[in-house]
């Protein structure tokens, strides 16, 4: 975790983008490698800089962010992408994850969250709060679909699933189960390969899906 973060920062607002490089300024972990005003940018930037994160607007003149995130997620997969703005519509959330992002920030939010919440999506450490957790089960609540008998996973992996749905850090689950922080690690490296799946949000679609809550 001594590595620094590569970031992009893209925002078609010239003091959006200077609030956001004085946020992680304060953090010598964060490297802004390069900004954009544009998701067709930040395709491009993505291109030339191969960063570990990109901060992105929603609303943007040419491409706006949601459109930019699809594109850049299915050519650089690996890429964490954090949508950046100054709504609280839950429904910008659901959006963004839709299209690839692993995160949501607001821009009012206190700078210490920032950081906390950044590092969070770069080493999947559980960066939703429980609260949000919550909040995204009753919008996927909207379907409903039958477990499956065939599930690849463990009675152990399966266990761990339900822990990560409600919004448990690999911490918390560790002391839930008894287990090393390590172990917690390695189960869900497990289950996201076995699931085909890429992040914790991803993994909380599954497990409604499944009904892994109604157990």
């Amino acid at each position: 975790m001594n590595s620094s973060i590569r970031v992009v920062i893209v925002d078609d607002h010239i003091h959006a983008r200077e609030g956001i490089r004085t946020i992680l300024s304060s953090d010598p972990i964060f490297d802004i490698v390069a900004e954009g005003t544009s998701g067709i940018e930040a395709i491009q930037l993505t291109e030339k800089w191969m960063p570990d994160l990109i901060l992105m607007d929603i609303n943007m003149k040419d491409m706006g962010g949601l459109e930019a995130t699809k594109e850049i997620k299915s050519r650089y997969p690996y890429v964490k992408i954090v949508m950046v703005t100054v709504s609280d519509d839950i429904t910008h959330l659901f959006e963004a994850l839709k299209k690839g992002a692993q995160g949501y920030l607001l821009k009012n939010l206190n700078p210490s969250t920032w950081h906390e919440y950044l590092r969070a999506v770069i080493y999947d450490q559980a960066p939703f709060s429980r609260e949000l957790a919550q909040r995204i089960l009753l919008e996927f609540a909207q379907k409903e679909a039958p477990k499956s008998d065939n599930s690849p996973l463990t009675p152990r992996e399966q266990e761990i699933l339900r822990w990560v749905a409600k919004g448990l850090s690999n911490r918390d689950i560790s002391d839930k189960l008894d287990i090393s922080e390590h172990t917690v690690k390695n189960h869900l490296k497990n289950i996201l390969q076995k699931l085909h799946l890429d992040n914790r949000v991803q993994l909380t679609r599954y497990a409604y899906e499944q009904g892994y809550f109604q157990n």
